[in-house]
């Protein structure tokens, strides 16, 4: 009898392309890092204090596979998940771009799609949430938009508002005389801003509001992976410098967001590639002579981050055991081969663990289809390739 779940495990694996499935099953690599984030995790739950760190990892050594596995071990612990990768549509030196995407791809506990408004349908207007939430964003933010906003939120029975106000929430900023002409109409009374919001200035109300209201509602508190840092270095010098700014906000938190963990994933090559290829230090003290902080802080954690090293052979083999159980649920059959004959057969699949693991799957499936299977190579397609993959970034970050 076929195992749908594990069939999809094995399909994700085959594809190499990582999955929150994978991570939930695949999980005992790395025990060591897996501890710290784990102590991690549980600190900021428990204190509501915030804390931030940096991954790095060749390419194919498993950095995404750690995100998605912190996916699940933060879900299981009742926190909120936002996960993205970096790109052009999501350039950490505009944060109110990033705040859109992170909002968009928050995941509640005990769901598999993203999304968190249904919260804000289920509250009322006098409940003790919103009534903390309208004193925190009143008094605690930069600017007091969001308590307009909520309360008109909240009030309104218009439906064309409420779509506009939502999407001002998630990150689809409408202009201020739009919310004070809603703000108007309901209440009849005129809102008037202590400092006029503006969305590359105080994009941060936002990320700690948020970070309030998970908090209230009881989830015990909010993670936010991103993947693909290294696409940073392909900004300018300036849009960099930026970016390292943004990324000091979550990394080096002064209290402003509530129970945050944020963790940046990002390739082993960046500290050579452009911390010391683009003079990243020389460009901060040039643009900014008077303050680098917490730009400087920032690259200082890029250059000393934790790196994954290789698995050993005995997490190899654990990985290559846990490959052949779900193969042989996925299609019904029990693999009748040693771990040994396996790891021999994954030895031309070259050092990256996922190319191991397809070569594995490749070699079960011709048991599972002959009864027999040679040497398994993995082909050309097969192969990672570090510089046809993500090209090198001293040739393409050029300014």
């Amino acid at each position: 009898m076929f195992d749908m779940d594990a069939r999809r495990v094995i399909e994700a694996l085959r594809s190499g392309i990582p999955s929150r499935a994978v991570g939930q099953y695949f999980s005992e690599a790395r025990p060591q890092i897996m501890k710290e984030i784990s102590g991690r995790l549980e600190q900021v739950s428990e204190t509501g204090k915030s804390d931030g760190m940096v991954i790095s990892g060749k390419y194919g050594e498993g950095k995404t596979h750690l995100l998605n596995t912190v996916f699940n071990m933060a879900h299981s612990a009742n926190m909120v998940v936002s996960y993205l990768s970096l790109s052009k549509e999501t350039p950490l030196d505009k944060l109110y771009l990033t705040y859109q995407k992170i909002v968009n791809n928050t995941y509640l506990p005990g769901r598999v799609q993203p999304g968190f408004m249904q919260v804000f349908d289920k509250m009322s207007s006098g409940s003790p949430v919103v009534s903390d939430l309208l004193v925190y964003a009143a008094k605690e933010l930069e600017t007091d938009k969001l308590y307009y906003l909520l309360r008109a939120y909240l009030s309104t029975e218009d439906q064309e508002e409420k779509f506009l106000l939502q999407s001002d929430l998630e990150g689809d900023f409408i202009a201020n005389g739009a919310l004070k002409k809603i703000y108007k109409r309901i209440f009849n009374q005129t809102a008037k801003y202590s400092v006029p919001f503006s969305k590359t200035k105080h994009c941060m109300d936002y990320m700690a509001f948020m970070s309030r209201l998970f908090t209230r509602l009881g989830y015990g508190g909010w993670v936010i992976l991103i993947d693909e840092t290294e696409l940073i270095g392909r900004f300018s010098k300036k849009a960099r410098l930026n970016a390292y700014r943004n990324m000091g906000r979550f990394l080096l938190p002064d209290g402003e967001l509530n129970s945050v963990f944020t963790m940046f994933a990002i390739t082993a090559s960046y500290g050579e590639d452009v911390i010391e290829g683009k003079h990243e230090y020389e460009n901060l003290a040039a643009i900014y002579p008077e303050e680098q902080e917490p730009m400087k802080s920032v690259l200082n954690l890029l250059v000393k981050a934790p790196q994954l090293a290789p698995l050993t052979k005995d997490e190899i083999r654990q990985v290559l055991e846990r490959v052949q159980e779900f193969h042989g649920r996925a299609y019904g059959w029990n693999p009748q081969v040693s771990t040994d004959r396996l790891l021999k057969a994954t030895q031309s699949g070259g050092y990256l663990l996922r190319t191991k693991i397809r070569a594995a799957i490749e070699f079960l499936d011709q048991l599972y289809q002959y009864g027999e299977a040679g040497d398994t190579r993995i082909g050309q397609l097969g192969r990672e390739n570090f510089d046809e993959d993500v090209p090198d970034l001293a040739e393409v970050l050029g300014e």
